[in-house]
């Protein structure tokens, strides 16, 4: 098969190489391209890629292109993780909101709704093409934040798409070393959106460990999430997201963000060593300094989504997907990240318990925001974002969503074909 990657110039993309070669019996690759438009990045994170393959004694070609149609011509699968401006938008998406009293994130609030913008009209427009030239049944993975408004997106519009976060592997890798068994025996009870999910189970061999596990190390949990310890017991004995940080402790994180240089500027000093290091004609594993990058286990949770589908082979991972009754107080169109049966077909979603009113009425009240800013993304126009803004549970207010808005478009006007002159 041959695999398409978009925004394949990214530092993180050796990461995704090594998985494949390492994890190579699980799905067969003959052909890896990497498309992305920074020939410059290019040019160094596609020879790495290449030495890595090699070094694993894995016999699939590496190419790399900036000619994005070429790169999907017969591909059987297409992984997405694109970001549209850089770490400099993200720079911006992350400062801006803080004038406004407004946590500045990259993939909630204000500034993901501003990636959002940015982000779903060139995700489709890539879709469109690998509609046309890709293999036909070809599936799309999007790990392209924001993963829920994005996927939501690409199966309104028809594609094969399913939304991949590496939230729920990395607790379930974590929680398994604690537990001291292999990840595979660790199924988690995982509800909700996109960064914005609870961990209500933790089975291991038919037995829930998670009570056992909050009361022997609950501290441990809480300072994994950072969040009071107390809060943990409040949402019913679950592990929150630590995305939900930004929720239920806004304003103490809007404090915390005004006295920290960005998020964006620490990971673009990383890439920039990263770059230097894959530089060297020598370097055929992937650097420690990686391991900072970000995406912990992205690479394993790929292989195995991109596996299942092409095999049919029907075990559960979490993913984002339609909702389709599975929440009954959300409609059937939204999107959501639970568990899932993944078959050749596509992925079907295990049946939840019923969802308490604490966890269920954010949940709702996220999912609309996405609907508006799904909107705002495909036809533009500052009342629309101005709505988004007013749904989301971070924001609310007129006066700060009128503001906002405002902030917004002009910040990212130049990727906004709607919002020039």
């Amino acid at each position: 098969m041959k695999l398409a990657v978009i925004g394949g110039g990214s530092t993180y993309t050796p990461e995704l190489i090594d998985g494949i070669a390492r994890l190579a019996e699980q799905v067969k690759v003959s052909e890896i391209v990497l498309v992305d438009p920074d020939e410059s990045r290019l040019s160094l994170v596609g020879p790495f890629s290449d030495r890595i393959m090699r070094a694993y004694g894995h016999p699939a070609r590496v190419r790399w292109t900036a000619d994005t149609d070429e790169g999907l011509d017969g591909a059987g699968g297409v992984l997405l993780q694109l970001r549209v401006g850089g770490q400099a938008a993200r720079h911006r998406d992350e400062t801006w909101p803080l004038d406004c009293g407004c946590v500045g994130q990259e993939t909630t609030g204000a500034g993901g709704l501003a990636k959002a913008l940015r982000t779903v009209p060139v995700v489709l427009d890539i879709a469109g093409r690998a509609r046309r030239r890709a293999a036909q049944g070809a599936w799309i993975i999007d790990f392209t934040n924001p993963v829920g408004i994005v996927t939501r997106a690409l199966l309104d519009a028809g594609h094969r798409a399913v939304g991949l976060c590496n939230v729920a592997i990395g607790f379930q890798r974590i929680f398994a070393g604690w537990l001291g068994v292999p990840p595979e025996r660790v199924s988690l009870g995982h509800v909700g959106l996109n960064h914005l999910t609870w961990e209500r189970s933790l089975v291991v061999d038919g037995e829930d460990k998670l009570p056992s596990l909050l009361a022997e190390r609950g501290a441990d949990i809480a300072a994994l999430v950072r969040m009071p310890e107390p809060l943990l017991h409040l949402t019913g004995g679950t592990v929150p997201s630590y995305y939900l940080r930004y929720y239920y402790e806004h304003d103490r994180v809007v404090c915390e963000l005004r006295g920290q240089q960005t998020r964006a500027h620490s990971v673009a000093e990383i890439e920039r060593q990263l770059l230097a290091m894959y530089a060297d004609p020598a370097l055929d594993k992937k650097p420690e300094l990686l391991g900072q990058r970000g995406g912990a286990f992205y690479s394993e949770a790929a292989v195995a989504l991109l596996a299942s589908l092409v095999n049919d082979t029907g075990d559960v991972q979490v993913v984002n997907l339609r909702n389709a009754g599975t929440m009954p107080f959300l409609p059937d169109e939204a999107v959501i990240e639970v568990p899932a049966v993944i078959k050749g077909t596509g992925p079907v979603a295990v049946p939840v318990a019923p969802v308490s009113p604490l966890l269920g009425g954010l949940i709702a009240h996220a999912s609309a925001y996405e609907e508006l800013a799904v909107d705002a993304a495909l036809h533009g126009g500052e009342d629309r974002v101005v709505k988004a803004l007013l749904a989301n549970p971070l924001i609310g207010q007129y006066d700060q969503a009128s503001k906002l808005a405002g902030k917004l478009i002009a910040e990212n006007a130049s990727f906004l074909p709607w919002a020039a002159g």
